[in-house]
């Protein structure tokens, strides 16, 4: 932090525009130069110009406390780049304060290059990708929130006013004010255009501010085109006194500011040859004039004996790595961070013999499960909850909140924001668990999350990377009202294609839960860490016991719950569905006929395998959704080649005969069970039919 006496000189502060005025010049520069070495030779060139000013004011004036070195060290200052399509300003800063070697800037966005369209933590000292609009904005409120709780630091967002179309940004607006949230500062670089039409954005921003304060923000507009506002602002919050409402910073200025060719205004451009070096010629022209300036009022101050401020400036052009001449540029070059940061530890540590046991007998809802749990596992401070308006159905929020309730948290009605609240929390470490019904969680959302953790783990296997062992998203998104436990709300509220739609998300782990007993082993296993994503399905309603306590919980494993190897036919389900697997094979063995019952709760390609090429039984996917283990099995057997008789098989789901899928009509359970064909009676016909 530069606050000190010197620093609130007027002299000083002029001087101080001086070199923020010369670095401007040499990150557009640099912004040019890296577009011109892109391997398509193309750059998002009018929002990374409008976010110069923004950018270099946060990490050259000395207001910001960040950690090159280190960037997830817990006590420093964080800033996202939510407007992802400037990373072009935001590489070249990092490359100048030495996140990365310069070299990071050539020939950006080829298949061999960490430096993508948009900005992800494959890039060292980016914490989350983003690019899909609004969502990084939402991250950094969660940061702002996970920080409440801790050091308090001071977190930043910069966005865009075509961004704020976005409606998912409106959840962050409403969220953090409520919040108290004061250590975030948003800047809207309200630059007036987007891509279809750089002239103007297709919604009017004018009345942003009106608007903001009616949700209960701060509200300050600066000239963006200058430096002293926007300086001083950014100071007054990095330094003043909190008063419980976060910033926002509305930067007016226009696409493509500080650039000469009108060229430069568009969204994205190609760099013709001609065009950069005509606007190369002028942007050094431009800080030639600067520097000269700059130079110029060095000598004033030093004719008037003011020694005191030219040392202090200097000493700033110093930490500000800015050299004024060629043979300047290695003494002021910034050292670039080496190696990886340090390891996390990310296990979660309980006293496991207290944890709760079922018995075989008992009827439990999966809520009061995860309840009892969370009181356990919340005492390490590493573990949130975050749920949608939906706490009654996860037991999230009781249980957390019986603990710390400052980590219990209630998004209301906005799950993408619960999604990103999640995602910060366990982007800085922890252990977080988010909840809503299974149709509500947000495929956007869900889909860059998914993009992050892609990203966070090659750079973990990276050896020259920035990211450690432990660094890796732990977050768990429970999914209640699984199957048909929905029922009477109908089609849309109905847990049936949720698993099949998330399954495309990479790295995404689908448990599908039966049985209380089960469900502890599955916390328990999550609670170990470095998990990643866990897409968790319960039950709304109370379940019997299946597996004995103490059973321990294997990702991609199913279990036999009844039968044996000579049974005729094994009946595969999930979730709800077991039990009516189970209450099939009980009628099935009075009968005389031998069913085995295998519940997969995650999809075990293993087992497939096994019983269609090492057995003659028969095989039933039996599920109360539309088929996603009997299309993880489809694709498994196709992967694998395997040669066996398929007429073997039989899929028994929501989906009708001919695989096409059904409308879920509102009803009660024993209902929509028996149309379907999926309650234990249908089963028991059906493996009598299919063993004819």
């Amino acid at each position: 932090m530069i606050m000190n006496n010197i620093s609130k000189n007027l002299k000083y502060r002029e001087g101080l525009m001086k070199l923020l005025e010369v670095k401007d010049s040499q990150i557009r520069k640099s912004i040019l130069r890296q577009g011109a070495s892109a391997v398509d030779k193309g750059i998002h060139i009018g929002g990374a110009f409008s976010s110069v000013i923004p950018m270099v004011s946060l990490y050259y004036s000395g207001l910001m406390d960040y950690d090159v070195q280190d960037p997830t060290a817990s006590d420093k200052d964080l800033m996202v780049l939510s407007k992802g399509h400037a990373v072009a300003a935001l590489a070249s800063v990092y490359a100048d304060v030495g996140y990365f070697p310069s070299e990071v800037l050539e020939n950006s966005r080829c298949h061999d290059s960490i430096l993508n369209g948009h900005p992800g933590p494959i890039l060292p000292g980016v914490h989350l990708a983003t690019g899909p609009l609004g969502q990084g904005l939402m991250v950094a409120q969660g940061f702002a929130l996970h920080a409440k709780n801790t050091t308090n630091r001071k977190v930043f967002a910069l966005t865009g006013d075509g961004e704020l179309q976005e409606g998912i940004v409106w959840e962050t607006f409403m969220f953090a004010p409520k919040n108290h949230l004061d250590n975030l500062c948003v800047i809207i670089d309200k630059n007036n255009g987007q891509l279809d039409d750089y002239t103007k954005l297709h919604f009017s921003m004018d009345n942003i501010g009106n608007q903001l304060k009616a949700f209960g923000w701060k509200v300050v507009e600066v000239d963006g085109t200058r430096y002293e506002q926007m300086v001083d602002i950014l100071e007054e919050f990095a330094e003043g006194t909190a008063d419980g409402r976060p910033l926002a910073i509305i930067s007016n200025t226009r696409k493509g500011f500080g650039s000469y060719s009108q060229e430069m205004n568009k969204h994205k451009i190609t760099l013709k040859p001609q065009l950069l070096e005509q606007e190369l010629a002028l942007q050094t022209k431009r800080e030639n004039y600067r520097i000269a300036s700059y130079r110029k009022y060095l000598a004033q101050l030093t004719q008037n004996g003011c020694t005191d401020i030219v040392d202090a400036l200097e000493k700033r052009r110093g930490e500000m790595y800015l050299p004024l001449e060629e043979k300047e540029e290695s003494s002021y070059k910034a050292p670039v961070r080496e190696g990886k940061v340090p390891p996390r530890e990310k296990k979660i540590i309980t006293q496991t013999e207290k944890l709760p046991v079922y018995e075989m007998s008992d009827s439990v809802m999966a809520s009061d499960v995860i309840k009892s749990c969370m009181k356990l596992y919340a005492a390490d401070d590493r573990v949130y909850s975050i749920d949608s308006d939906l706490a009654s159905t996860s037991g999230l929020k009781d249980g957390v909140g019986s603990v710390d309730q400052n980590r219990a948290i209630n998004a209301g009605i906005a799950e993408a924001n619960m999604m990103c609240i999640g995602e910060a929390v366990s982007a800085l470490g922890g252990n977080a668990w988010v909840s809503t019904f299974c149709p509500f969680f947000n495929w956007q959302v869900m889909r860059r999350i998914g993009v992050s953790q892609q990203e966070r783990l090659e750079a973990i296997e990276d050896p020259s990377n920035w990211l450690s062992q432990g660094h890796g998203l732990d977050l768990t998104f429970v999914a209640t009202a699984a199957n048909l436990d929905t029922q009477v709300n109908g089609a849309t509220h109905m847990g049936n294609d949720d698993n099949l739609l998330f399954a495309t998300v990479p790295g995404l782990k689908i448990i599908d839960v039966s049985c209380p007993n089960q469900l502890v082993s599955i916390i328990r296993w999550i609670m170990e860490g470095d998990k990643g994503l866990v897409y968790l399905r319960i039950m709304r309603k109370a379940s019997n016991v299946l597996y004995p306590a103490g059973t321990r919980f294997s990702y991609g494993k199913a279990w036999r719950l009844l039968g044996d190897d000579s049974s005729k036919v094994a009946i595969i389900s999930s979730g709800r569905g077991t039990h009516e697997a189970v209450a099939a094979a009980e009628t099935l063995k009075q009968e005389g006929i031998s069913a085995a019952v295998y519940d997969m709760p995650s999809f075990d390609g293993e087992t497939v395998k096994q019983l269609c090429t090492q057995t003659d039984m028969k095989v039933i996917f039996a599920e109360q959704n539309n088929g996603y283990l009997w299309n993880a099995a489809s694709k498994y057997i196709l992967d694998n080649s395997l040669s066996f008789d398929i007429s073997r098989l039989t899929a028994v789901n929501l989906n009708r005969t001919d695989g096409s899928y059904r409308f879920i009509h509102s009803a009660v359970y024993d209902e929509l069970t028996r149309a379907s064909g999926l309650d234990s009676s249908s089963l028991v016909k059906k493996v009598k039919e299919i063993m004819a």
